[in-house]
């Protein structure tokens, strides 16, 4: 699996753990082993540009999610197919916003967006009730037992 995690932000990152992670969620979710995916930090204002250009909406946001080969979660028998999963952008500045108003540290908060991205990668969306409780519901477990069993806290 080619998960490739690009600092662009001049935030210090970690950004060994967010690949890691990024490589349990896509186990996870029985991605198939050749699929690539691309993990960008950037800046507010180069999220600001994105968040314009593809959502239509000001200012900067959290992150985004960008679908290339529309490739679905699989199962333990048969995996996705391969290909390319998409890129997620992330904007670290804004994580650490959203951390000191949540109680947790930036770094799980970017882990927690990095899931976030992947599933939005996968199909998964959060538009209607269900779908939003379907989603936060499997966002949650697979954050936490990715962090249970690196023996950190999820707060």
């Amino acid at each position: 699996m080619s998960i490739e995690v690009n600092n662009e932000s001049g935030s210090d990152c970690e950004e060994f753990e967010i690949s890691e992670l990024a490589g349990f969620v896509l186990d996870a979710m029985h991605v198939h082993p050749q699929a690539d995916l691309a993990i960008v930090l950037v800046d507010p204002l180069q999220m600001e540009k994105l968040h314009v250009d593809w959502m239509d909406e000001p200012g900067p946001t959290d992150v985004l999610s960008f679908p290339m080969d529309e490739l679905r979660p699989g199962t333990a028998e048969t995996p996705s197919d391969p290909g390319l999963l998409g890129d997620i952008v992330l904007c670290p500045e804004v994580a650490a916003t959203q951390a000191r108003a949540a109680g947790h540290s930036t770094m799980e908060e970017i882990l927690l967006l990095t899931t976030h991205g992947i599933l939005h990668l996968l199909g998964y969306d959060h538009a209607e009730p269900d779908e939003e409780r379907e989603m936060f519901g499997l966002q949650r477990k697979l954050l936490l037992t990715y962090l249970a069993g690196r023996g950190r806290d999820a707060t």
